[in-house]
């Protein structure tokens, strides 16, 4: 017997939750904030312009937040990119979090009434909870809880598809793990001394989280292992000048979308979240005929846990030593700014803000003509649509402007005909203005080549 997919989802309920606090003047305000640096605001006002423009429940531009009803549909997302159905929705909003329950027993009382009349099979808060909070729940609603970083692990767990990804997800996983088992029954650990504690052998939680740390201590050898080839191959490609440009950006901004467009690669690329997580390089020749590598990466999202930024840090590395970064946003997002500043929150904490960028507002195929004619690319800002390929030329023109090494150089070169490689060298990797044949033995040609290739030819150059 066929058992249709669709049956077998499970049935999620979702739970947000948004907290206020009294500001100076009496304003009320979320408790959570982002910083934005200086060299984000740029995008920033590209972001809120079109976001702006797109929808009229657009947030101010001095506000990074997420609303309560924005937060609810990533959430939404969230839970459809984990493979579940959504049957109901609940909003909670507090002055501040109830260290036991996170929003109070008589809310989660009306939660626990209106997840079963849909038969939610699951409860997923769109909020962090501890250990604690999650076991009192769990008691009040009669149903499994899972919070943001155990929903957003999961959906890392089923997207995962090379070895190494599994591993950085596992990781996380078990560093997840780890603070819940030993939340669980204080009363049964041997380390703990005193009345009710002492016994025989070793305790089922004992034996548990002593697997745990040997497993995690495995799991962390592997992805050295992982580091120190990736560090290898980081070599050899430094010891050749090709310039690495990262793609980064909010999950499902369409970085596979325009990383493939670029490259004519054919990565995984899906409207649900997370659908990339292992990194893809591959190679591009700019206009002036200079070889570059593009990578792709990791989507950033709200609130990433922080076991998954150190996770995945072997993943993220090639972030961090990019020449360039270009900052992918979803023009068509009314959230575009808010998102702009989470990803500039984890570059932060990467330690890659300072490093050049480019910012490239994608998706604007999804925009009115009105708003499409009203777009202006800068110098730092380029518009584009990579699903139909509007605006990469611009945006190769404008990574050729901006890569310092390896820069291309106008000569006049003077080489014999016999010297067919170089020739053939210099048709593939340089720009031809002229060229004039000299009594049948030598070429006279005006050219402009990048420095790599000009230093295998300086014999032939002409000053």
């Amino acid at each position: 017997m066929v058992v249709n997919p669709s049956q077998q989802q499970e049935r999620a309920f979702l739970v947000g939750v948004e907290f206020r606090t009294r500001g100076r003047g009496g304003r009320s305000g979320k408790t959570s904030s982002t910083t934005i640096t200086a060299g984000a605001q740029a995008a920033r006002d590209h972001a809120t312009s079109v976001a702006a423009s797109s929808s009229a429940s657009a947030l101010p531009a001095d506000s990074p937040d997420f609303s309560s009803e924005e937060s609810l549909d990533e959430l939404r997302a969230l839970a459809t990119s984990a493979g579940a159905q959504v049957a109901g929705e609940f909003t909670q909003s507090r002055d501040r979090p109830d260290p036991a329950t996170l929003i109070g027993k008589g809310k989660l009382e009306e939660i626990a009434g209106a997840a079963a009349s849909v038969s939610a099979d699951v409860i997923l808060f769109d909020h962090d909870l501890s250990p604690s909070q999650q076991r009192n729940i769990e008691r009040v609603v009669n149903t499994r809880v899972i919070d943001r970083t155990q929903l957003i692990l999961d959906i890392f767990a089923r997207h995962a598809r090379t070895r190494e990804g599994q591993l950085q997800v596992e990781l996380a996983q078990l560093e997840y793990m780890l603070p819940r088992l030993a939340g669980r029954g204080v009363e049964m650990s041997q380390l703990g001394g005193g009345i009710g504690t002492r016994g025989p052998g070793e305790t089922q939680l004992e034996t548990d989280r002593r697997k745990i740390y040997r497993r995690v201590r495995h799991v962390k050898q592997q992805i050295e292992n992982v580091r120190r080839i990736r560090a290898q191959q980081r070599q050899r490609r430094e010891s050749v000048p090709v310039a690495l440009v990262a793609l980064v950006g909010y999950t499902n901004a369409g970085k596979s979308t325009l990383f493939n467009a670029l490259t004519k690669a054919n990565v995984v690329a899906s409207s649900r979240m997370f659908a990339t997580l292992d990194p893809t390089i591959r190679g591009v020749e700019l206009p002036s005929k200079r070889k570059i590598l593009f990578s792709d990466t990791v989507g950033f999202i709200r609130h990433l846990p922080h076991t998954l930024v150190s996770a995945f840090r072997a993943t993220l590395e090639e972030v961090q030593r990019a020449t360039l970064i270009i900052q992918v946003s979803d023009a068509s997002s009314p959230v575009s700014a808010e998102q702009d500043a989470q990803v500039e929150s984890v570059l932060k904490e990467l330690e890659a803000d300072k490093k050049p960028r480019l910012w490239v507002m994608n998706k604007i195929d999804l925009l009115l003509p009105k708003q499409r004619e009203s777009l202006r690319d800068s110098e730092q800002t380029v518009h584009v649509s990579a699903a139909k390929g509007i605006g990469l030329s611009t945006l190769l023109d404008r990574v050729d402007a901006v890569l310092e090494g390896d820069r291309p150089r106008r000569v006049r070169l003077r080489i014999p005909q016999k010297e067919g490689k170089i020739l053939a060298l210099l048709e593939a990797g340089a720009r031809i203005y002229s060229r004039q044949y000299q009594d049948g033995l030598v070429v006279l040609l005006e050219a402009e080549a990048p420095a790599s290739l000009l230093r295998r030819m300086r014999e032939w150059v002409v000053e």
